[in-house]
């Protein structure tokens, strides 16, 4: 039977209620922390290995419960030609979703 891995980047926000979800529908996940580049903020990255024909179960269930949502950050540099005098202002950033891969897994054991 050909095994997938599913690795998923979510926002740490989503992570709790995606791992109780992946949990009760037997999934199992490894949990990495992980930070991302734009905004600095803390990620989390779930490993979960299926059978081929489980993933868009998987896929499902994060899309279920990481859905892409509007936040407010403040800037964090001036801007361009300001260095001397910075007000900071508020910009509307989109954050939550996943970003989703799926690999093949040419072996797996479990001892």
């Amino acid at each position: 039977m050909a095994m997938k891995l599913v690795l998923a980047v979510v926002q740490d926000d989503d992570s709790g209620e995606l791992i109780e979800r992946l949990v009760k529908n037997k999934y199992s996940a490894t949990k990495l922390a992980s930070t991302g580049g734009f905004l600095k903020e803390g990620n989390t990255t779930l490993m979960v290995g299926v059978d081929a024909e489980k993933v868009k179960d998987v896929i499902d269930i994060i899309k279920e419960v990481c859905r892409s949502r509007k936040q407010t950050f403040t800037t964090p540099i001036p801007p361009t030609g300001s260095a001397s005098v910075f007000i900071p202002y508020p910009i509307d950033v989109m954050v939550g979703g996943a970003t989703i891969f799926v690999l093949d897994v040419d072996h797996f054991e479990k001892v």
